[in-house]
């Protein structure tokens, strides 16, 4: 026992030296960390108050009323932490001062303050925090504003925040010596009673067995644990650096180093089309097109795609394929052939006039047909096929496009057992009740879970999914840990809200200033030049609202006839699935009232409502955005609508209003917008008259807190989050295959 006690005064005494040493080294540390983080966030805080008063200061100082600067300065001041404020001309001769400013504190001490980075100044009063900040014109003689913070409550902190570390060195210094008595007397008597056995010759020749049985349950809550704070950690992470192609590509470097890529999608990125004698190359309208393409050019993949344009045969080698895009050439575009029965069944009938309208709550029945869903099971089987053909390895990383698809993940699970399946669903998921209409549920559910990862948009749809699941089939649901296993294979349930690509600065320059864009789009369409604009972009689809926004449009005419010959909206909407009728008399009711409201409150001179019913190239969408004075998107349903993130990338002069649906996916990110109901006729015509009335200071930060908002939630992150997800299951699914392989006899 003695001997025990001597040891654990060894251990014990360093013990407290090191703990002592570490409270040396840390509290000095503590105070520099605490006053670092509070100046950069006074710096931040500097920042804010600048930029809110720099319009109506500049106002002020334009028409030399110092009396509204000085009560401008006094309200501001009101604040708790802000001391006093100042301007300092260009001659460093401080003006404006409030009450509270430093007798001792001048512009060129703040000059000089700034210049070396050290924001700090000792007044009589106390510790004070000093920013000086250009005002937003940076015209040469604008004065600059001197804003002085009280910097004694970090004092306090400080204080504070010593104290509490020297208690948790103490209680962790006092549990450590706690155990290491526990642990010292444990060990010594098992080291006692291991030498008394040896002496015995008792455990010399005995076997080692496996743990006992009655652990198993423990070593697999164990794992679960661990991947639960995997996934809790991933979650709760931040990107570490702005998404872009070039991160990307490291991430397929580190993480999937020497993978190929393979995107399945039923619409092509790229059209070869015949006009008379030449061959030109378009890109057709699509949400999906705009989201994944960005990130074939990053990975350099394989995109397999249906062949629909009129010259795409011509412009194919002999298996199929083509480089993309035009000139540049980063990926390889392989196209299938579809007849036209095959078409008609499979994307006409079972995808767009059966599981469209069953996923979107827009009032329009489902049809479902036997011959539909034959022709869409084949279509499936060919896909699958085609990417076997296309992969050059046994284990590709795939990532499938939306719910033309329900069945190939399963297909291809056959095919390619060791494949990495990621599978996007770009449209809503419905409630359980609502899916469980389809004739072919379960076998859609069971295509879909071939998956290794299934994504949605929102975690709403996630949840409908897995609701879905529990209530159709026999499966293992973990809502922990968003995962469904089925017939032995687990699929993540996750959500990846889609995005965009965020212009390049090269890309922003090149784009026409936002009055030249206005002037254009303004004699385009003839409106005056002190009318406001509103703007829509979409399919010509009913899950879009188009005709409910045209409502508002009425209804706001009708609520504020002062709008009348002053105001203008043009809807873009590019003709899609034409072939089938619901869509016919979906365009030929929106044509119907658009001319009533034309007749009812245009002129000779002035139509309110311009229906333009084509296709639109990016650049031509791009003026229109920048010339709008609002974007109006009213889906009824929708996964996300990437419109609305254009419009807002399009916007660098922060100019310019959102009217969002709160049904459409992007609502949910995008809380800067004015969210209507589209229903509601009434919200949106006033949704609509206060977007074109907006104060450009309102416009400003609105528009900058939605542009931070897309630039770092970009297409990049979304794709880069699946291939970060895909490159943890397949490294934890390698190492469950070697240990497998190494029990084996």
């Amino acid at each position: 026992m003695r001997t025990t006690l001597r040891l654990q005064l060894r251990f014990l005494l360093p013990l407290a030296l090191v703990l002592v040493a570490a409270a040396y080294l840390t509290l000095p540390l503590v105070d520099r960390l605490t006053v670092r983080w509070f100046a950069r966030d006074l710096d931040l805080r500097g920042d804010l108050i600048a930029n809110a008063l720099s319009d109506p200061l500049e106002n002020a100082l334009a028409t030399g009323d110092t009396a509204s600067v000085d009560a401008l300065f006094e309200r501001t001041v009101l604040d708790e932490r802000l001391l006093a404020l100042g301007l300092c001309p260009p001659d460093n001769r401080l003006s404006q001062p409030t009450r509270a400013f430093p007798a001792e504190l001048d512009c060129a001490q703040a000059a000089r303050l700034g210049e070396a980075r050290r924001p700090l100044f000792k007044a009589a009063t106390g510790a004070v925090h000093v920013r000086v900040q250009p005002l937003r014109s940076a015209a040469p003689q604008a004065p600059r504003l001197l804003l002085v913070h009280d910097f004694s409550f970090v004092e306090h902190r400080s204080k504070d925040t010593r104290g509490y570390l020297l208690v948790l060195i103490v209680a962790m210094g006092a549990a450590m010596a706690l155990i290491t008595v526990v642990v010292a007397q444990l060990s010594w008597r098992g080291w006692v009673a291991g030498a008394r056995a040896v002496l015995r010759g008792e455990g010399l020749l005995r076997p080692l067995s496996p743990p006992p049985p009655e652990f198993a349950p423990i070593a697999v809550e164990l794992r679960a644990r661990l991947r639960g704070l995997e996934d809790e950690y991933r979650r709760a992470r931040g990107p570490e650096s702005a998404w872009n192609a070039e991160r990307l590509r490291r991430l397929l470097a580190t993480e999937l180093h020497d993978q190929e890529i393979i995107v399945v999608s039923n619409r092509e990125p790229y059209l070869h089309e015949r006009d008379g004698d030449r061959i030109v190359v378009r890109r057709p309208a699509s949400g999906l097109v705009t989201a994944i393409e960005p990130v074939m050019r990053a990975c350099s993949g394989t995109w397999i795609a249906h062949g629909s344009g009129s010259a795409d045969r011509e412009s194919v080698d002999d298996h199929d394929r083509v480089r993309v895009p035009p000139g540049e050439e980063d990926y390889t575009l392989r196209r299938l052939w579809l007849t036209e029965d095959e078409e008609q069944g499979y994307y006409y009938g079972f995808a767009n006039e059966g599981v469209w309208p069953l996923c979107h709550a827009a009032h329009v029945r489902p049809v479902f047909r036997e011959s539909d869903w034959r022709r869409y099971r084949a279509v499936n089987r060919r896909f699958a096929e085609a990417v076997v053909v296309e992969a050059r390895s046994e284990d590709p990383v795939v990532l499938m496009q939306d719910y033309h698809f329900a069945l190939l993940p399963a297909m291809l699970r056959e095919l390619l057992p060791r494949a990495t399946i990621i599978t996007f669903w770009h449209i809503p998921w419905p409630s359980p009740e609502s899916f469980g209409i389809c004739p072919w549920s379960q076998e859609l559910l069971r295509g879909m879970l071939g998956s290794t990862i299934l994504g949605f948009h929102t975690k709403h749809h996630c949840r409908n999914f897995m609701e879905t699941v529990d209530r159709q089939l026999e499966a293992r649901i973990e809502h922990e840990h968003d995962t469904i296993s089925h017939e032995g294979k687990e699929t993540l349930i996750e959500s990846y809200p889609i995005s965009i690509e965020w212009p390049s600065p090269e890309v922003c320059a090149a784009w026409p200033a936002a009055k030249l864009c206005r002037e254009r789009v303004f004699a385009r369409f003839g409106l005056r030049s002190d009318a406001r604009l509103a703007a829509g972009v979409d399919r010509f689809d009913y899950t879009k609202g188009i005709l409910e926004r045209l409502h508002a449009v009425e209804r706001m005419l009708e609520k504020y006839p002062e709008w009348t010959g002053r105001f203008g909206f043009v809807q873009i909407a590019a003709p899609t699935r034409s072939a089938l009728e619901e869509y016919r008399a979906f365009q030929a009711r929106i044509e119907s009232v658009t001319e009533r409201i034309n007749t009812r409150f245009g002129r000779e001179d002035y139509r309110p409502v311009h229906l333009v019913a084509e296709h639109h190239d990016q650049d031509a969408l791009i003026e229109l955005y920048r010339a709008a004075d609002a974007c109006v998107v009213t889906s009824l349903h929708d996964g996300m609508n990437l419109v609305s993130k254009e419009f807002v990338a399009a916007r660098d002069d922060e100019r310019g209003v959102l009217v969002l649906s709160r049904y459409a996916g992007a609502a949910r990110e995008m809380t800067e917008a004015l969210i209507v109901n589209p229903y509601h006729v009434e919200e949106t015509a006033d949704a609509l008259q206060r977007a074109i009335t907006m104060p450009a200071e309102e416009q400003r930060v609105r528009m900058a807190s939605l542009r931070d908002t897309v630039r770092e939630y970009n297409v990049y992150r979304w794709a880069g989050r699946m291939l970060s997800d895909a490159a943890r299951v397949r490294v934890r699914e390698r190492i469950a295959d070697r240990v497998a392989q190494s029990r084996e006899p």
